[in-house]
């Protein structure tokens, strides 16, 4: 395998690939990590996959500095900022969603954690490498370095928005494209350790008639200020929103950019998959961008693996696009929703992941606007606490789990697992993938789809349906790959 780019994407694909037993080098044009903080915030739905990969405490640790930095902040000058009151959602009983709970690290803090991690792992990560475009055949992938090809039998390109890759492959991008003003990002440094004692803050909003913004909070005494200000005396502009002197503020970089929302109008061209931001950008206003990317190689990771292995029919690649397309675009929609103040899917959905991929055998929709997992197919299996101490989700990883409820007979292709949840009837189970989705939900064992291991998503549907007409019922959901 092959991974081109060694952004957060790229680097998660290769521990994903590693995690799985694959051989995966990553070959990034940069010499370094990120220089600039840009991502932030990571959701429980991306801390459970460090969690699988054995990196979650490790994250943890990185963005142990911002773990106080959670609140949102207003006031007229960053002095004279106070808490904004905490949304709705997160006030009264508020359900325990995850075995982990989210960070906010900057990219350029995380990167380096990622880069170790895959390298310790036994990826080959080429840094200060450019990669041609891969050449397709009906055997593999050729893509070319300076220094000689790399053959591969299949490519993810997570090179970024722009990505040479997808545009040779004449994959065009639809969505809302480019999204109100530029904006310009002032990232300085400042000790505002007295200041903010007490206060600190993930996100304040300066409104200064002669400074406005937003402040990010970005750890070692690094700030982020976004503006739609143009060619300002940015060290008087920055004192102006702080509202204090700041002598030793440091001026460190000023980027314009533009927000965006695109997404590829397919994810996969034969041998070559996209994945992060080669396949969907979007404002930042949901911080769902890296995530989503993260999900992608997740989602992908194990289907590879199981193909490589002659574990499942080529078929199954089929479903990457199929599943992950769909989820992308509807993440995209709502980071635009959000970014003009009118989010319509609830931030637990969001920030486990909870969208229902659209498949065949999918009979019972997952809500979106409200928070309610029941272990319903295609959405990722619900969180709970077990005896031993784990969760449902650690039951899961790097195979396939079922999880049962009660006594009975099932088949044993894969570890049985019986537990206690309020979402699982006696004697009803859920067959859990690799991804930690739910594959299959039923409660007659004769049902248990074998063939959801080697079979193309029809031929799995197919083998359910004809299995609950034979019982004279509806029968078990199906959803693979």
């Amino acid at each position: 395998m092959v991974v081109v780019g060694g952004g957060l994407t790229g680097l998660t694909a290769a521990l994903v690939l590693r995690h799985h037993g694959l051989d995966v080098a990553v070959v990034e044009k940069h010499r370094g990590t990120s220089p600039q903080p840009k991502a932030r915030r990571f959701q429980v739905s991306t801390m459970e996959v460090f969690r699988e990969l054995g990196l979650a405490n490790r994250v943890a640790d990185a963005a142990r500095e911002l773990s106080p930095h959670h609140r949102m902040s207003s006031g007229r000058t960053l002095a004279e900022s106070a808490w904004l009151p905490a949304p709705a959602w997160l006030t009264g009983d508020v359900p325990e969603i995850s075995p982990e709970q989210p960070v906010l690290v900057a990219q350029d803090v995380l990167e380096p954690v990622l880069r170790a991690a895959a390298v310790e792992a036994g990826a080959d990560v080429r840094f200060g490498t450019r990669a041609g475009i891969p050449r397709q055949d009906t055997d593999g992938v050729t893509v070319p370095l300076p220094d000689g090809d790399l053959r591969a039998e299949y490519v993810i390109a997570a090179d970024g928005s722009r990505s040479p890759i997808r545009e040779a492959l004449g994959i065009t991008r639809t969505g809302a494209g480019d999204l109100g003003d530029r904006i310009v990002n002032v990232y300085f440094r400042a000790d505002l350790t007295e200041l903010l004692r007490g206060r600190e803050f993930n996100l304040c909003t300066i409104e200064h008639p002669d400074a406005p913004g937003t402040i990010a909070s970005i750890g070692a005494g690094r700030w982020l200020l976004m503006t739609t200000a143009r060619d300002a005396d940015w060290p008087a502009y920055l004192r102006t929103a702080l509202g204090v002197p700041a002598p030793e503020l440091e001026l460190l970089s000023v980027m314009e950019w533009q927000p965006e929302m695109r997404v590829a109008e397919r994810f996969a061209d034969g041998r070559v998959f996209l994945a992060g931001d080669a396949a969907h950008v979007m404002p930042p206003w949901a911080a769902a961008g890296a995530n989503t990317g993260i999900a992608d190689v997740a989602n992908l990771g194990w289907k590879l693996a199981a193909v490589l292995r002659a574990e499942a029919a080529p078929e199954l690649l089929d479903s990457y696009d199929a599943e992950r397309r769909p989820v992308a675009t509807l993440v995209a929609e709502e980071s635009v929703r959000r970014m003009r103040g009118t989010g319509e899917v609830h931030p637990f959905v969001l920030a486990t992941g909870g969208l229902q991929y659209p498949l065949p055998g999918v009979t019972e929709p997952e809500p979106v606007t409200e928070f309610a997992p029941a272990g319903r197919v295609g959405v990722r299996v619900p969180h709970a606490w077990l005896p031993d101490g784990r969760s449902t989700l650690d039951l899961v990883g790097p195979g396939w789990a079922l999880l049962v409820a009660g006594d009975g007979e099932w088949p044993s292709d894969v570890p049985v697992h019986r537990v206690d949840v309020p979402w699982l009837a006696d004697g009803e189970a859920v067959l859990v993938r690799p991804d930690r989705v739910v594959a299959w939900r039923g409660a007659r064992a004769s049902c248990y789809p074998r063939e959801i291991f080697n079979a193309s998503v029809g031929q799995a549907v197919a083998a359910a349906r004809a299995c609950a007409r034979s019982a004279g019922g509806t029968g078990p959901s199906i959803m693979i790959g």
